[in-house]
């Protein structure tokens, strides 16, 4: 049996998954934490990713390995291959402010046509700006700028402080696609808008082709012999996509920290108003995406509420009726990223003395998570991905409330895969086809929710009409139930 590992290092820890490369079985898995906030030495990345190996039994009888991992973060490396500051990750919304003067400057409509994105605060091109203007003397200190999985992937073949090859850091598109300078429709670095947000040019990874072999891993790491096969890897939206079996027509609504909203399409996409992002996937198509920094935190943060925990907020949610009696979460507790309101707070109307119950409180915080998800759904749709199919992945699509909700809400049947780590599947997949040179079939057994109930029409209306209230930028209240009539 050849064995192959996918390696997902997210924003709240490392997984390991070990499988057949024929099948797809899983054989063994490992894990370790990360640190908490917005900036982690990738340093730190790197002790984790070695202690998840060691947790997984080491990689000694594995014949290639890949690294998924967490989009668009800034790994700033001098010129000896040494960490200039902790990076920046996606949710740091400290660029906020630069990601506003990149459009002002030069238009939304270039950004999306140009790189396929429009700048917001997660996008590297932005972080690049804030360095730029905020800390200046890291700014000229960074030689190479790099993305976390791009950095696990050179340390894993063996490069770092203590030997500082810059040339040798590669990328793959779908994470270069993430950074606002790279373009997903010429398939090219936009070294003008790199020089446009920090003044100048910087080593970049080479971009990879979805199963070209990086290389093989360094000598010296613990439970990974050298030798082995390392794959392009991808960013997390990407392997996902991978792990699962994606293709054109599909739908994915991951609900984890963040929400996600991405389909596979034959072609690229450039959304002026910047509510799509234009990414690529991991297999040579595109992978139209929103992201809401606000899911399953938000359904934790109404248990804490409440003083239940999820399965509690499930039962409440579940006995109250559609619509929460007027009660509508307009779920932004971290800021939020789709709308792109930096500085946003959530925000709770509609109370009156008759509805204010846990059971409503509970219904609006699943209905409000899974509202924002579905106007994210038809705003890809409206890029022209035609959408036949949903599969509902993440944790909190384990809520029994999300899971019985969200077809109607979204407004298709909805696909919900069995329980897995699909980013690192998915990672594990690309390695045994940078292996092999075929992209092997996995089946993967899945259950499938009822079609939609009809009165979640007046659920979406009433979400819409809250936004529009505090005049949150949001999809018109027509459009937000179209897909539900």
């Amino acid at each position: 049996m050849t064995l192959v590992a996918g390696i997902d290092s997210s924003t709240q820890s490392c997984k390991v998954v070990v499988v057949d490369a024929a099948t797809g079985r899983a054989v063994r898995e490992g894990r370790a934490p990360h640190p908490e906030g917005t900036e982690v030495d990738p340093e730190a990345w790197w002790a984790a990713a070695r202690a998840a190996v060691a947790d997984a039994g080491g990689l000694d009888d594995v014949e290639a390995v890949s690294v998924a991992g967490q989009q668009h973060g800034l790994v700033s490396l001098d010129s000896h291959g040494r960490v200039v500051r902790p990076a920046l990750l996606w949710n740091d919304n400290r660029s906020a402010a630069a990601a506003r003067d990149l459009v002002d400057e030069l238009g939304a409509a270039r950004w999306a046509h140009e790189a396929g994105t429009v700048p917001v605060a997660s996008l590297t091109v932005a972080k690049l700006r804030w360095l730029r203007d905020a800390e200046p003397e890291n700014a000229a200190r960074t030689a190479a700028v790099a993305l976390p999985h791009d950095y696990l992937t050179w340390r894993l073949r063996g490069y770092g402080p203590e030997r500082p090859d810059l040339d040798a850091l590669v990328t793959d598109r779908s994470e270069a696609s993430g950074t606002g300078y790279w373009s997903g429709a010429s398939g090219s670095y936009r070294l003008d808008l790199l020089e446009h947000a920090f003044g100048r040019t910087v080593r970049l990874p080479r971009v990879l082709g979805p199963h070209e072999i990086a290389g093989t891993t360094g000598a010296g790491i613990a439970g990974v012999p050298p030798g082995v096969v390392v794959g392009p890897g991808a960013g997390d939206n990407a392997g996902a996509a991978l792990g699962l079996g994606a293709a054109e027509g599909d739908a994915v609504v991951s609900i984890g920290t963040s929400g996600t909203v991405f389909g596979v399409s034959g072609r690229p996409v450039a959304d002026v108003s910047g509510t799509v992002a234009g990414f690529a996937d991991a297999t040579g198509l595109h992978l139209p995406l929103i992201a809401t920094l606000n899911a399953a935190r938000v359904i934790s943060a109404a248990a804490r509420m409440l003083g239940t925990d999820l399965d509690g907020v499930a039962s409440l949610a579940l006995d109250a009726e559609p619509g929460a009696g007027g009660l509508v979460l307009l779920p932004y507790l971290s800021g939020e990223r789709t709308p792109n309101l930096p500085t946003a707070s959530g925000s709770l109307l509609g109370i009156t003395l008759e509805n204010a119950t846990a059971a409503n409180i509970a219904r609006a915080a699943v209905e409000g998570v899974l509202c924002g998800l579905a106007e994210g759904l038809d705003a890809v749709a409206d890029q022209g991905l035609t959408v036949e199919r949903v599969l509902l992945i993440g944790g909190g699509s384990a809520n029994t409330a999300v899971r019985r909700l969200a077809p109607g809400i979204l407004g298709a049947p909805v696909t919900i895969p069995a329980e897995g780590e699909y980013v690192a599947t998915g990672a594990a997949r690309q390695a045994a086809w940078a292996l092999s040179g075929a992209l092997p079939a996995w089946q993967r057994t899945s259950t499938r929710e009822p079609a939609p109930a009809h009165a979640a029409k007046s659920v979406r209306r009433q979400y819409s009409s809250a936004a529009a209230r505090l005049s949150y930028p949001r999809v018109p209240a027509d459009a937000a139930a179209r897909s539900l009539a």
